[in-house]
């Protein structure tokens, strides 16, 4: 006769709460990983204190030369702080800041991108180094001595390609030259772009020598050559860190003041012609009226460091979303 012997059957495994399954999802299940969480969260939101701190100050200072102000301070061609009452605005340096930014973009871009995919896909093992090291030391190299570089060496040799743009262009009134010093928005685009092309080639080169190798062979191996590799394949998936790289670019071309305070020669007037004087940046301006101004005029000057902070924080916001409204931009799908 069979007989079943009647067991117990196990407990159940205790499931984990939702808590405990997000903290094991952070990682943060050891004493080590929680310090370390505890570090990058409070580094994270000592980043965001500091940037509200710095907004809060500059929206402060700012409200107080506003309020006060009695021209328009976005459209007054004018900047005259002493006078009673003051009359200023942000016009003259919002045109000067974008179009020499604007001008260094068009030209180290390009520049960059190629220098990146020379780097990468074409120059030989022995030239690729030495070439690299070169651009890193660019970067490095101060802003004042770009300035003096620019003022001493850019700025003479400009004149002959001032003449064949007055000659050849000047009828279109964009490049139309009334003589002098050829210290101009162009002469000063021109000086942005050498400074920005560094940062735009270096993280150009490292995104572009990232491309998986299995996405370049199976190309080549279709029968594509060497351009059509880098079209199909090396571009695509680079595509989001070029954007980055030329944001990082921007922004200081935006910022940048010693350099550009050392080539413009400012009058505060709108020019049409790109080889006229111009009417300065918002950085330029800041280190040029700073150390003789009153503290109403740095009241002043600090507003308009508001408006260049609110241009970069815009220009940033606009480059993330563009990268996360193309999906294509990811190397995971490129």
């Amino acid at each position: 006769m069979n007989t079943t012997q009647i067991t117990d059957a196990p407990p159940p495994t205790p499931q984990p709460t939702v808590t405990e399954r997000k903290r094991a999802a952070r990682g943060a299940t050891r004493p080590g990983d929680r310090i370390f969480l505890g570090l990058t969260r409070g580094s994270g939101i000592f980043l965001l204190a500091t940037m509200a701190a710095i907004a809060v100050f500059l929206t402060w200072r700012a409200a107080l030369a506003i309020s006060d102000d009695e021209g328009n301070f976005l459209t007054t061609f004018e900047w005259n702080t002493s006078a009673q009452p003051p009359v200023f605005g942000i016009a003259v340096l919002a045109y000067g800041t974008i179009v020499s930014s604007i001008i260094a973009m068009v030209i180290a871009v390009p520049v960059a991108v190629a220098i990146a995919l020379f780097l990468t896909h074409y120059a030989p093992r022995r030239l690729r180094g030495p070439i690299a090291y070169v651009i890193d030391l660019l970067a490095a190299v101060p802003s004042i001595v770009y300035g003096l570089w620019g003022a001493l060496i850019l700025v003479p040799h400009m004149t002959g390609l001032f003449g064949w743009l007055n000659d050849y262009l000047g009828w279109s009134g964009l490049f139309d030259w009334e003589g002098g010093a050829p210290r101009s928005m162009l002469t000063v685009g021109i000086l942005l772009a050498i400074m920005i092309l560094p940062i735009i080639t270096n993280v150009s080169r490292e995104v572009f020598s990232q491309v998986p190798q299995m996405h370049e062979e199976a190309a080549l191996a279709l029968g594509a050559t060497r351009w059509e590799v880098i079209r199909m394949s090396v571009l695509p998936f680079g595509r989001s860190g070029v954007i980055s790289a030329s944001m990082l670019g921007l922004g200081r071309a935006l910022g940048e003041t010693m350099a550009v305070a050392t080539v413009l020669s400012p009058d505060f007037l709108i020019h049409g012609s790109l080889l006229n004087p111009g009417g300065g940046t918002f950085a330029q301006n800041i280190a040029s009226k700073f150390g003789e101004a009153t503290e109403f005029g740095r009241d002043a000057l600090i507003a308009s460091g508001l408006v260049l902070f609110v241009i970069t924080l815009l220009v940033n916001g606009a480059a993330r979303a563009i990268i996360a409204r193309r999906k294509e931009y990811s190397g995971a799908n490129a």
